[in-house]
């Protein structure tokens, strides 16, 4: 999409980018089915501030203009994690589920503004997240209303599959899990390295 640039931060250097995301975050949070709050977009802050510091963490800004219209980030899932086991719908095999800190990147968060919808910003920033990475596949949620149908339609057009209905922490809603091998076929999009 021209005028869209995409710049990539690692970890540690993600944290620092919260700041720039967080107002995108709660404009498109406070949308259906999520309608988030204030103290949730406190909570997702908290969370957020903890994930940076997991392994092989990657955030991904979509700016035009300066201005953040989108956002990814994710990490690798580590050898203990609670992922696969939040599934409650199917018992995978072992050989599926296990993780070793470098076979799995998981997409926690990937999110554009309203008015940059529909315009490729999306697979833009899915590109660059994934961009050069060495895992085997990727796994992410998705919320099942009907107002998360745009995502889920987008995510299998992508190459991902349903595996499941995960719980993601005790309390919260639904979501479909899905997962695609990570070498498919890449949409070309120019990154920009993130400045310390």
């Amino acid at each position: 999409m021209t005028g869209v640039r995409y710049e990539r931060h690692q970890a540690p250097g993600a944290a620092a980018g919260l700041d720039a995301f967080l107002p995108a975050y709660a404009e498109v949070y406070a949308e259906p089915p999520y309608r988030e709050g204030p103290e949730d977009v406190a909570a997702f802050a908290e969370h957020y501030r903890t994930h940076t510091r997991r392994p092989g963490m990657r955030l991904v800004l979509a700016r035009e203009g300066g201005e953040v219209v989108g956002f990814a980030y994710g990490y690798r899932l580590a050898p203990d994690t609670r992922w696969w086991h939040n599934l409650r719908d199917v018992e995978l095999p072992e050989d599926f589920t296990r993780e070793d800190g470098r076979r799995t990147f998981a997409v926690i968060e990937l999110a554009v503004r309203k008015p940059w919808r529909r315009r490729g910003v999306a697979a833009g920033l899915h590109a660059a997240l994934l961009d050069g990475l060495d895992a085997e596949r990727v796994t992410l949620t998705v919320r099942p209303e009907p107002e998360a149908a745009p995502a889920r339609c987008a995510y299998a057009a992508w190459g991902y599959r349903r595996v499941g209905v995960s719980r993601p922490w005790e309390g919260a809603p639904f979501h479909v899990c899905m997962v695609r091998g990570l070498h498919r076929d890449r949409a070309e999009t120019t990154i920009t390295p993130a400045r310390p």
